[in-house]
């Protein structure tokens, strides 16, 4: 088929990918324009982009799916557009342009976790399965009918950054087993069944850890937050990100909640229902580093870390972007 494709961070570079390995032609490439990257905020075309350049693709950089991408959509006459994790929703018009409209390739088992962030909530909350869908685009947020879906039980200890590679390439698999579907006329759409929730984006202060929470939700609250927007606690007014974590070792004391001490060769902080073992972190100002050495150059014997504000449940009120 003719498809639009638009995507723009890593996440969507294995569809693109499958969707032009599978014998789409990909008539235009849809992306976010270029973001100052790095301490020397360098210009930097977004994943996407970069990959439709590698492939010979049309690319057209849009801020918001309005006018200037509708035309340019309209143009390239197409039979669907593809959206994955483009960054912005797609409204009408342009939702109908395309003669069979939009599918959406989305990291979570609808309806759980529509919105901006699914796989960052769903590990926050300590889901014990995780997955994608592929379904209709429709004006509402993330509410359309399904085609096809893809479930995996959840490593335990892998992060949002790491679980989302996985998924990419199982939702790249997935979305081509769609288009094929929907090609052929054989595509059959079912209803979301079930109780919504909703995953908006993540913000700073959703990485603050309260060590007075159980040491399970601490632990998913570390590995939801990494990489973005990164697990943080405060000490004297100064910030430690803490980059890795995991179980402390069986035998490792209990503390007070957010005090940091060495047990053998590990560093251990407290939770409300026992400790944690910290595996890298990084200070203020400084690079990271592994949690033992950070631990050995402060000589100290215990740290108290400030126990934070509320981590709860993920939020359940929608964002709105696709």
């Amino acid at each position: 088929m003719r498809i639009v494709f638009a995507g723009t961070p890593d996440a969507a570079v294995p569809s693109l990918h499958a969707l032009v390995d599978a014998g789409h032609e990909v008539a235009l490439v849809i992306t976010r324009p270029d973001a100052p990257l790095g301490r020397r905020r360098i210009l930097t075309p977004s994943p996407v982009a970069a990959a439709a350049d590698a492939l010979n693709l049309p690319v057209h950089r849009a801020v918001r799916l309005a006018d200037d991408a509708r035309e340019a959509v309209r143009e390239t006459h197409p039979d669907l557009g593809v959206i994955v994790a483009y960054g912005g929703l797609v409204r009408e018009p342009l939702l109908s342009t395309p003669r069979l409209g939009w599918i959406n390739l989305h990291f979570s088992l609808l309806p759980r976790w529509r919105g901006a962030a699914p796989v960052q909530h769903a590990i926050i909350a300590g889901d014990s399965e995780v997955g994608a869908d592929v379904f209709q685009l429709t004006p509402g947020l993330d509410e359309g009918d399904v085609y096809g879906e893809v479930r995996l039980p959840r490593p335990t200890e892998s992060t949002a950054g790491e679980l989302l590679t996985t998924l990419a390439a199982a939702g790249a698999t997935l979305l081509t087993a769609v288009v094929h579907a929907i090609a052929t006329g054989t595509a059959k759409p079912r209803p979301q069944q079930g109780e919504a929730t909703y995953a908006p984006k993540l913000s700073i202060e959703d990485g603050r850890l309260d060590w007075g929470q159980p040491r399970d939700r601490v632990l998913s609250r570390i590995l939801g937050v990494t990489p973005e927007p990164g697990a943080f606690a405060t000490t004297g007014g100064a910030r430690l990100k803490i980059l890795a974590a995991g179980p402390a070792p069986i035998d490792a004391p209990r503390t007070r909640p957010g005090l940091v001490m060495a047990h053998g060769k590990q560093v251990i902080v407290g939770t409300g229902t026992g400790p944690i073992g910290l595996r890298r972190v990084q200070p203020a100002g400084k690079p990271a580093m592994d949690a033992g050495d950070w631990w050995r150059g402060t000589h100290l014997t215990e740290l108290q870390l400030d126990t934070g504000g509320d981590s709860g449940p993920a939020p359940r009120k929608p964002e709105v972007t696709a």
